[in-house]
């Protein structure tokens, strides 16, 4: 008897075909979730500027601006004031250190100055007369010890013959004291007057000290004096250019005023204002380079001003060669400072999106280039050129380096 076989509904290729089914609609849904959930925000191609992520060496130097200066500057402040009576040179003239630049005219000083010389003559006057008054007083002296002493050796003999005659009774008792006591009177005054005479020496050399210490002294002002009035006549320190003269005939000047400086234009350095930024990595040594008249041309860091005002400080760099030919005081020129070496290093170049970003993230292209995605990086060091990668990029891939201030919070652009 024939045995009725059921026909199965699921057979293995109904299944196999149900479940390619359910699969392709199931990533197709998760697709377009995705499309949705993340937020996108269609652009056109041409306005943007594309960058592409590459490998090299990466050497950090910076762009400033600086200026020209004479290697040495001569300022001239002048030390007493005044009115000016002189002018002999103008601004710009070459200048041969020495030559008078301007005279001052300074009345009170001048006074002063006679007055001080009146008061030496004085002094000196004084010292005379005290010398010749003191060494007649001596001569007194010295005569009455010399009167003191022949009366003395004449009332000694008298007394030694009278004690040789007093033995004898020849001469009376009143005698030989009278002999004794003129003796003794006349041996007493001479040993009072002697010390006297000594001390009066002395005394007189010791006031004749002061008196030259004080002569000396006031010269010593007076030549301080006289150095005061000649400075009246302002002079070059240097040879050199007068690059600025600020005074007119007749002007009145006070003292410690600068009235202009000389440049010595036998060598020039470049002053430049660097960003507070860099101020730890720039010190004496640094070097540089700056193209003018179609030359390349070396500069060295030789002194760095740590005093920072509106957000820079200063350096003077000076030039490793001579001084390029044609240069002038005042020159502005481009220079690029070399901060380090060099390195091997990912790069990607500068671009108006750090702004935006501040260089936490990038829209990187896909390699059919219809569309950028946003990525997180982390960049380094940076110099006009490129930009340090540390973390997030590859060498070969594309990013948009442009502004990203249109792209608001999109993470995704369609480019058209």
């Amino acid at each position: 008897m024939d045995q009725v076989i059921e026909r199965k509904r699921y057979t293995p290729k109904k299944l196999a075909l149900a479940t390619a089914v359910v699969a392709i609609l199931f990533f197709g849904f998760y697709n377009l979730l995705l499309t949705k959930s993340v937020s996108s925000l269609n652009i056109n191609r041409d306005r943007l500027t594309i960058g592409q992520v590459q490998e090299g060496d990466f050497q950090e130097f910076i762009a400033v601006d600086g200026s020209v200066d004479p290697l040495k500057t001569f300022y001239l402040d002048i030390m007493e004031g005044g009115r000016v009576e002189r002018i002999y040179s103008d601004d710009g003239r070459m200048v041969q250190k020495g030559d008078t630049l301007l005279k001052f005219s300074n009345t009170t000083l001048q006074i002063d100055f006679m007055t001080r010389e009146t008061q030496l003559y004085d002094l000196m006057n004084e010292r005379q007369n005290f010398e010749i008054s003191m060494k007649q007083d001596q001569i007194r002296q010295l005569n009455a010890l010399a009167e003191i002493e022949y009366n003395l050796q004449t009332a000694s003999r008298t007394y030694k013959r009278n004690q040789l005659l007093i033995t004898e009774k020849a001469i009376p008792q009143e005698e030989f004291e009278a002999s004794q006591d003129q003796f003794n009177y006349l041996n007493k005054r001479k040993q009072l007057v002697e010390p006297a005479i000594n001390q009066d020496a002395r005394l007189l050399q010791e006031r004749l000290r002061q008196l030259d210490e004080s002569i000396r002294r006031m010269q010593a002002n007076i030549n301080m004096a006289r150095h005061t009035l000649n400075s009246l006549y302002v002079t070059a320190p240097i040879s050199g250019q007068l690059s600025t003269l600020k005074a007119q005939v007749g002007e009145s000047k006070a003292a410690g005023e600068n009235i202009g400086q000389i440049d010595d234009l036998s060598g020039y350095k470049i002053r430049a204002s660097i960003d507070e930024h860099y101020i730890s990595k720039v010190y004496p040594g640094l070097t540089g380079n700056f193209t003018l008249n179609g030359q390349q041309h070396e500069v060295e860091v030789i002194k760095v001003f740590p005093e920072v005002q509106n957000g820079t400080f200063k350096v003077d760099m000076e030039f490793v060669d001579s001084s390029p030919r044609g240069i002038r005081r005042g020159q502005s020129l481009q220079l690029k400072l070399t901060l380090n070496e060099g390195n091997k290093a990912i790069l990607i170049p500068r671009g108006s999106f750090y702004q935006s970003t501040g260089g936490n993230y990038v829209f990187v292209l896909d390699k059919t280039g219809s569309f950028a995605q946003k990525r997180p990086v982390r960049l380094g060091r940076q110099n006009p050129q490129y930009y340090e990668v540390l973390e997030g990029l590859q060498p070969g891939e594309k990013v948009i380096v442009s502004s990203y201030d249109s792209f608001g919070t999109n993470e995704r652009l369609q480019l058209k």
